[in-house]
């Protein structure tokens, strides 16, 4: 997730594929080497937590703080754990103009913009609901890929997948009864964050690419600027909040600090240990933990059809990954990028 992925992978995935939470979809394959401390497993679980609580950490600041606030905590706790990692390893910031340009952009689209949406959406639709629209990521993904991306070519599995995931999204919202009881401007702001993800990974594959800066440098770099861009736009929006409620703020930092800081890190090792087809595995669990959250924590509701179309979408969203044989044969190795 949100998060983010969440609720990213690289940039030399497979076009379409889900890169959740993305905070942004580079990591960089030449990354550390060495043994981890803890076993990939271990971190697996760790990332599957920390962004299936994602949406309800959100709905917790929701209750303190404004939706602009919440992005700008999160943004803020984000950048400053990434900044530390980056003083840690002594990377290098991103040198030219058009490399901060090119990460604005991706700043906003994957970041800035999700971020802001889901904290709005989630006034008024339950963190359940919230986190299983984030996992209609990888269909938005297949679909634009085929458009934007012309190396993606469209094979029957993958459109059978799509069309299974959309009618999974129909399951959820309840269609057979006119969509009763659905919040649309909620709804439509989470759907909305979900596809503003794959637009900016495939952004990023377009511009970003063998820049010659880390994923480290160029993630943290980006969520700086996103950082820059809600300080200007929060005081425009939002008044200053009368206090700092304890378990809002606290939701928030985490937010930020493990949703947004962390879990970034430890995506980023685990695509380095494990390669990105596994890693992006977590997002397939990350509706199921964001509604367990909402339910046991939250005392949100359910309806049967949620968690039936949540299944039905995690279904087409895994149709949608299948790669042919022939195709993962033809298909070129990633290009390792020179660290700066």
């Amino acid at each position: 997730m949100s998060a983010p992925p969440a609720p990213g992978t690289p940039a030399t995935a497979t076009p379409g594929t889900k890169q959740t939470a993305p905070v942004s979809p580079l990591a960089d394959p030449a990354g550390p080497t060495g043994r981890p401390a803890l076993d990939w497993r271990l971190r697996f679980a760790a990332l599957s937590l920390i962004w299936g609580f994602s949406f309800l950490l959100i709905k917790v600041g929701t209750h303190g703080y404004a939706p602009f606030q919440v992005t700008l905590g999160r943004l803020l706790s984000g950048t400053a754990v990434l900044a530390l990692a980056m003083a840690v390893k002594r990377e290098r910031l991103p040198r030219t103009a058009r490399t901060w340009g090119h990460l604005t952009v991706a700043a906003f689209l994957l970041n800035a913009l999700p971020f802001s949406l889901f904290a709005y959406a989630e006034l008024t639709i339950p963190s359940t609901l919230a986190g299983i629209c984030n996992a209609t990521s990888p269909l938005w993904g297949m679909a634009l890929s085929l458009v934007a991306l012309s190396e993606d070519r469209p094979t029957r599995r993958r459109v059978a997948g799509l069309g299974l995931g959309f009618l999974g999204v129909l399951t959820v919202l309840g269609a057979w009864q006119g969509f009763s009881g659905l919040d649309f401007s909620g709804t439509a702001m989470a759907l909305l964050a979900s596809l503003s993800y794959p637009v900016g990974w495939i952004y990023v594959r377009r511009t970003l690419a063998g820049t010659g800066s880390s994923a480290l440098s160029l993630t943290g770099s980006q969520l700086f600027l996103g950082t820059v861009q809600l300080a200007l736009v929060t005081p425009l929006f939002t008044s200053a909040p009368d206090g700092f409620p304890l378990w809002p703020t606290l939701s928030v930092v985490a937010l930020g600090a493990l949703g947004t800081g962390l879990a970034v890190l430890l995506q980023y090792g685990l695509v380095t240990e494990v390669g990105p087809t596994t890693a992006q595995m977590v997002t397939y669990f990350i509706p199921v933990i964001a509604t367990a959250a909402g339910v046991a924590v939250l005392g949100e509701q359910l309806s049967w059809n949620t968690p039936v179309g949540a299944l039905v979408v995690l279904a087409g969203a895994a149709l949608t990954q299948n790669r042919s044989r022939a195709t993962e044969a033809r298909a070129p190795g990633p290009r390792r990028r020179e660290r700066s």
